[in-house]
Formats: structure tokens, sequence, C-alpha cells
């Protein structure tokens, strides 16, 4: 295999609306914990808005793909969800360009370049016990296996990155978002970003490993 198809990628959203549905009373769970307790139901509304909107009018490039999931989340996902997750593919979109599919090192430089939007729009970094927490290494590992030119390797080892970012903001102190409020208090939960987040990597690897 040496490209994702936008038939793969429009797979990808799928799956995550899935997952989201499937996960989110834990979701919601997390974030009474540390944030609003209403990050499950927006992903939710969100994702459901995204896929009738793929199933009415699929994209047929990743570009095109990139800018209906993301405009669809920015105008339907209330918090810092919808702004946050739009940016990404927003920005994933504009870095494929022209392509009609994406090789391993192109669709991790798409996956970067939604990251570095997410970053750039919250200003969050690694250890500020958010969904960067989760991205960051998920990327970084993405591109150390991309040269193989295989992206189910590559979407594997972003998944695995990915978990233990996820796992790692246990014990951090929020310094970002509505869980900071909690100062110290924030510790010992998990950010319920950084699990959406890696549900994304999840959809995205089993899309590519599904073909």
């Amino acid at each position: 295999m040496t490209g994702v198809t936008p038939a793969q990628l429009r797979d990808w959203i799928s799956r995550f609306g899935a997952l989201i549905d499937e996960h989110q009373a834990e979701l919601t769970e997390l974030d009474s914990e540390i944030g609003d307790a209403d990050h499950g139901a927006n992903m939710a509304r969100g994702m459901h808005a995204v896929v009738a909107a793929l199933q009415s009018d699929p994209p047929e490039t990743p570009a095109a793909l990139g800018r209906s999931v993301g405009m669809t989340l920015v105008s339907t996902v209330g918090g810092a969800s919808g702004p946050l997750y739009g940016t990404f593919f927003l920005r994933l979109g504009t870095a494929a360009g022209d392509a009609t599919t994406l090789d391993a090192a192109a669709l991790g430089a798409a996956l970067r370049a939604g990251v570095d939007g997410i970053i750039a729009r919250g200003k969050a970094a690694p250890g500020d016990k958010t969904m960067v927490d989760a991205l960051v290494p998920a990327v970084d590992a993405w591109d150390a296996a991309a040269p193989g030119g295989d992206p189910v390797a590559a979407a594997d080892a972003a998944v695995a990155a990915a978990s233990a970012g996820r796992d790692a903001t246990i014990p951090l102190v929020a310094r970002k978002g509505r869980a900071s409020y909690l100062g110290e208090r924030s510790a010992g939960h998990l950010d319920p970003g950084a699990a959406s987040a890696t549900l994304l990597l999840e959809a995205l690897r089993d899309a590519v490993a599904a073909s």
C-alpha cells in the first residue's frame, strides 16, 4: 500500500464519529471531573453533523475533506473543542494541497500541520494537560515510522504514542483550559481532550488497516 485515498479518509471520519458515540459517556465523565461536563455531548453533536455532511456531499480530495470536516466542526461544536478540532482539519486539508492520495510521509505532514494549528489556536504545549499531550507524540511517532512507506505501521506507532501521552496527563496539573481553574486539584484526572484525540488516531489506524 502506497497511498491513503479520499475514501479511506472518509472512512476515518466515519469511524471517529462511531468511536465518539461509543465513548460519549466516558468523555463526559472525564470532563465532569475537571471541565464543563460537555465534551462527549459536544463532540457527538459535531461528529453527527460531520458524518451527515460527508454522506450528502462526499469530498473527492483530502483537501476538500479537511475543509468540509473543519468547517462543520467549527459551526456545530461548542466550547473549545469545535475551534480546535476544526482548525486541525482545516490545516490538514490545506497541507494536503492538490494531492488525490497521500503517502505515509504526506499524510504525516498533513497531520502535523493540523496539530500545529491546534497549538497555535489553543496556545498549549506538551505538559499542559490537553489534547496536545496525545497529539504531539503521535505525530512524532508517525514521522519516525513513515520513512518505511507503510501508513499502517505509521498509524500503529501514532496510536501507541497517543495512548501513552493520554495516560501521562493523569498526574499533570492543568495549565490551559477550564481544568486550569482547579489548579493542583486537576492532578489525578485524565484529560478528556487527550482521550478524544487518541480516538481520532485509533480511527485513522483502523481505516487505513481495513483497506
